[in-house]
């Protein structure tokens, strides 16, 4: 089958600058159709140009407007929450049947990680791609949650600041929101909650990912092949995803070590995983391994989106 749905990405910066790239190298099922912007001088939209792809800089209504957006089948959003929740309504209104994969944090649509809910979300209009934090992390919670019942789980990420633009740093409220609930939704913990730390250091240093996890007690050696495995499962659409060091175990008798609020005082397990997530460089350098994180899982949600609505069409 060599015909391809045609996508449009809204954000030239460099989330949706690296995706574009991603699309152009790896892209099976998808072809891009516009660059959508509204810096008319950004880095984002001069490469798109450069590379051939048709570009636009009014934003969302001026995709709509575009004699191009009627053979948009998927629209990639890589602006801000508060932005997507109009471009979404915009385009919707134009195109009923368009479907957005969303990576702000705005959560129309419901969460989407894909090795750990994707089939679940094929039909949905919206989806969601959480945050890059959570496109790390939440995909060990769900996997030490299908071992043993999660009481609480946390999660550090520690991104370089120079990885970080506007559009992230204008997010960071929201991060932490929708991360902490989607370890919840879709990771399987009782209680969630995320931390974000912009590193400043020089030179940069790699995505970094701690997740914490109190659970109720349960075999070690099974866990840490459930952690594993999980890690193998991403890395296979993020190729610099691993495992930093040996997964650690701490169990407690006197319960609730943390004193977080809800969780029961019983004996139990506190299992901390940490993570590395190295960029593959297709925009900014290696250190950027949020970013990566963030259109890896975006491109591989929508190529199956894209595979499900071919087969529908034949």
């Amino acid at each position: 089958m060599t015909q391809k749905l045609k996508a449009a990405i809204i954000g030239s910066g460099n989330i949706g600058t690296d995706l574009m790239i991603k699309i152009l190298r790896h892209g099976r099922h998808l072809e891009m159709g516009v660059m959508v912007g509204i810096d008319p001088t950004s880095d984002g939209l001069a490469r798109a140009a450069r590379l051939g792809v048709a570009t636009c800089a009014t934003g969302a209504a001026g995709l709509r407007d575009m004699p191009a957006f009627a053979d948009i089948d998927i629209v990639f959003d890589a602006t801000s929450a508060g932005a997507h929740v109009e471009n979404d309504k915009l385009l919707r209104a134009a195109k009923p049947g368009i479907r957005m994969v969303d990576l702000t944090p705005a959560a129309i649509g419901p969460y989407c990680v894909p090795v750990v809910n994707l089939e679940s979300h094929l039909d949905a209009p919206n989806v969601n791609m959480v945050t890059c934090g959570g496109q790390a992390t939440i995909p060990i919670v769900a996997a030490i949650a299908a071992v043993t019942k999660v009481h609480y789980a946390e999660i550090v990420a520690s991104i370089s600041s120079k990885s970080a633009g506007p559009g992230t740093r204008a997010n960071i409220d929201e991060f932490t929101e929708t991360t902490s609930r989607a370890l919840e939704v879709v990771g399987g913990a009782q209680k969630g909650k995320a931390i974000i730390v912009l590193n400043p250091a020089e030179p940069p240093l790699l995505m970094r990912d701690t997740v914490y996890t109190l659970s109720e007690t349960a075999d070690q050696t099974e866990l840490e092949r459930a952690v594993q495995a999980m890690v193998e499962a991403v890395n296979k659409y993020v190729p610099g995803y691993r495992l930093k060091q040996k997964v650690q175990f701490e169990t407690y008798t006197a319960g609730n070590p943390l004193n977080i609020p809800g969780v029961g005082r019983v004996p139990g397990l506190k299992t901390t995983v940490f993570l590395e997530v190295e960029g593959a460089a297709h925009y900014l350098p290696a250190y950027a391994g949020n970013l990566d994180i963030m259109t890896s899982a975006a491109l591989a949600t929508a190529e199956k989106l894209a595979e499900r609505q071919m087969a529908a069409a034949h």
